[in-house]
């Protein structure tokens, strides 16, 4: 047994020798086995994960931790968070997740590049999925961390990994990440649903953590368009603000994001 300290914040936890995809796992067991909040599941090999906009994740065996947890947030009366303002968790995973990586690496610049991947200067160390159960009871937030990864496994260039950041990983600093991660994750997830972004300070700390706002930036929408222009903002749903070209703020809620250098 391993991820003592992980397991002792999670709801559930469940260390696998391998699965095609953590996400998928735990989205088809979550209401049939009835899982609680913050239950995890985890692997070191991930055959068939899948990333965002549908792209293929996967990494050699023992070069990553795969990552998932259920969250079924409740308001304090014990209801049931609606869909409709399931809409920060991801923002919010990603947070946890920078504080996280930034835990083990002290004086490296990091942030997470809008909506959730977690950046080390400006290369990919975690790329962070979330979807809805398909019962809409609760979202599932999956996270692909390259801990031990060589040069030769980073799945692009602009990749990558604790080891080739110069720490040495072994099974306690994996933890040491992951527990880092699962409390603040629990915590920023009540503070949001007992307050909401705002009065919560959670919109201010995205703003913050945020190394997209600021950026000239492109854009591609869902309809194929493409937006250029800059990010200035994280409105009250999370949404990014750009400032196109022609000088009009629009609010983009999803899109696949590219810095421009």
């Amino acid at each position: 047994m391993s991820f003592d300290r992980s397991r002792a914040i999670a709801g559930d936890f469940y260390e696998v020798a391998s699965s095609s995809s953590t996400n998928s796992e735990l989205s088809a067991r979550a209401d049939r086995e009835g899982m609680a909040d913050l239950t995890v599941m985890l692997t070191r090999y991930q055959s068939a994960g899948r990333g965002r906009l549908g792209r293929a994740w996967t990494a050699p065996p023992g070069a990553a931790v795969a990552v998932s947890v259920l969250l079924r947030p409740t308001t304090p009366d014990g209801t049931p968070v609606p869909p409709e303002r399931l809409g920060w968790l991801p923002i919010i995973a990603g947070l946890a997740m920078s504080e996280a990586i930034g835990s083990v690496l002290p004086g490296r610049p990091w942030g997470f590049k809008w909506p959730n991947d977690v950046l080390v200067g400006d290369r990919k160390l975690c790329g962070i999925l979330a979807e809805m159960l398909p019962s809409g009871s609760g979202v599932v937030v999956g996270s692909g961390i390259n801990t031990r990864m060589a040069h030769g496994e980073l799945p692009v260039p602009t990749a990558t990994s604790l080891a080739l950041e110069g720490l040495e990983v072994d099974d306690a600093l994996e933890d040491a990440v992951l527990a880092t991660y699962l409390g603040g994750l629990r915590n920023r997830v009540r503070r949001y649903v007992a307050l909401g972004a705002e009065a919560s300070g959670i919109r201010a700390e995205a703003r913050a953590g945020c190394v997209t706002l600021g950026r000239q930036l492109r854009v591609e929408l869902p309809d194929g368009r493409e937006l250029r222009g800059t990010a200035v903002d994280l409105d009250e749903e999370g949404r990014l603000v750009v400032q196109g070209e022609d000088g009009v703020a629009r609010s983009v809620a999803a899109g696949d994001v590219t810095h421009v250098r």
